[in-house]
């Protein structure tokens, strides 16, 4: 068993001042592998103060010095991607399928960075006045338990290409993985304060954040309703905020597809991460004419589906992260049949042989309307909504017919069609015949999806302030 009492202030590993401790458990198998003690305000105050007082010097610093730190970190963090991997495994329950491939790039967020800032204007001349592109100042980084390594990776590598100093709340269950990345981080040599972690509570350590005058921007990625939360409380003190928030993503199947080869696809991407992911296309749209085919392949596809320990390389789908997370996705399993949806794969209770851990099983509902429950809220698990339309406007509309903004994806056996339906989608991030990620460009999302960019030079700039000087 480990225990996490340190945490990274200032450049040093010191005891936290907060004294609550909270256990850690593997979700595949309820055993306790480890402790966490928490920080509490006063840890974060003293992160603050070390970000504050290293932001005088760091902002002041050149393109070249921050790409030097910006390699720094690439190369220590993938000199420990094997750890990263296990403990994320371990800790949170992520398959090997997923965890070793997202620790394989999380040192891309350095070079895309890097990349953007080689040639980023910080400095613009207008007319004859010039325009000043500063760091915002100290931001505080608040991170979720369901890619914790590369949400923290993107957020300070963006943090420190612009010039700003950080101080980092991961979340409180990943606090396994988060030790190692703190080791990683003192091991890159970063000038003292510029990276801070301090892992405790959200309604401790993160009300500070937000509240604290010396905090001049928040980026948050978690929940609408905790995004909503910091959203009302930085405004007291204007502060910035980026806030990459909750999806429900419509998965567009126009009616010239292959359905063989499409549907098992979008049946495997909304078990992505196991189903804990904020853009897995968990609203699988199809033609009203074609319901009984896709639900044939859907269904046969669902039973492909690996189900199991997460460090098998063939498992597809792991443990939900805690009891309190399967259970949330029990209820809404309920919620689905008691609404009338028709149970095509899954269902109800945990898959034989796995009932010591929070595992689920692949669940797909068809018959769904998108005024069900759950086609309109998000499940965060492996459970899949098939929804008919008839024509190619219903779908669009019926696409959009949510809260939530942040992905949509699109099939089309004619790209000009599938791009025409694109443009109609509000959501951050459409992907066209496929599942596709470029860290160069912005992610985001429309609606209760959240506020702001982040990633490549999109990411920049909500880190930066324009500043006029007039002569």
């Amino acid at each position: 068993m480990k225990t996490v009492d340190k945490i990274y202030i200032n450049g040093e590993f010191v005891k936290p001042h907060g004294t609550e401790v909270l256990d850690l458990i593997n979700p595949s198998d309820h055993q306790k592998i480890g402790e966490v003690i928490l920080a509490d305000e006063w840890d974060t105050r003293n992160a603050i103060a070390a970000a504050k007082e290293a932001f005088k010097t760091f902002s002041k610093s050149t393109v070249d010095e921050r790409i030097e730190y910006l390699e720094r970190l690439k190369n220590a963090v993938q000199k420990r991607e094997k750890d990263l991997t296990d403990i994320m495994i371990q800790e949170y329950g992520g398959t090997f399928q997923f965890c070793s491939v997202s620790n394989q790039y999380t040192g891309s967020w350095f070079d895309t960075m890097i990349a953007a800032i080689r040639t980023f204007e910080f400095e613009k001349n207008i007319n004859n006045s010039t325009v000043v592109l500063q760091p915002v100042g100290v931001v505080g980084i608040i991170t979720p338990w369901n890619a914790s390594n590369s949400s923290v990776c993107s957020k300070v590598a963006t943090a420190i290409a612009a010039g700003c100093t950080v101080v980092i709340k991961p979340s409180e269950m990943s606090s396994l993985q988060t030790q190692v990345l703190m080791e990683a981080f003192h091991d890159a040599g970063l000038p003292k304060g510029i990276i801070n972690f301090v892992t405790g509570l959200g309604n401790v350590v993160g009300t500070e954040l937000t509240h604290n005058p010396d905090i001049s921007k928040i980026s948050f990625t978690g929940s609408t309703a905790v995004g909503k939360i910091i959203a009302k409380t930085a405004v007291d003190t204007m502060k910035r905020v980026t806030l990459e928030l909750g999806g429900k993503s419509p998965n567009i199947i126009l009616d010239d597809t292959n359905l063989e080869e499409v549907i098992p696809t979008a049946v495997f991407g909304a078990y992505m991460n196991s189903g804990q992911a904020c853009i897995a296309p968990t609203r699988l749209l199809v033609p009203e004419s074609k319901l009984e085919e896709v639900n044939a392949i859907a269904k046969a596809a669902a039973e492909k589906v690996i189900v199991g320990m997460p460090e098998n390389p063939d498992t597809n789908v792991g443990p939900m992260v805690s009891v309190k997370q399967f259970e949330r996705v029990q209820n809404y399993i309920r919620i689905g049949l008691e609404e009338g949806a028709t149970l095509l794969a899954g269902g109800v209770g945990k898959p034989e042989g796995l009932e010591a851990g929070n595992f689920v099983k692949a669940t797909i509902f068809t018959n769904v309307n998108n005024k069900m429950r759950i086609a309109q809220e998000e499940i965060f698990g492996p459970v899949l909504s098939i929804i008919p339309y008839k024509t190619e406007e219903e779908a669009i509309e019926i696409a959009n017919d949510t809260p939530y903004g942040l992905a949509a994806y699109i099939s089309s056996e004619d790209p000009e069609r599938a791009k025409k339906v694109a443009s109609q989608i509000d959501a951050g991030r459409v992907c066209i015949n496929g599942f596709r990620h470029d860290p160069m460009l912005p992610f985001g999302g429309f609606k209760q999806s959240g506020i702001g960019r982040e990633y490549g030079v999109y990411g920049l700039d909500a880190y930066l302030e324009a500043k006029a000087i007039l002569k």
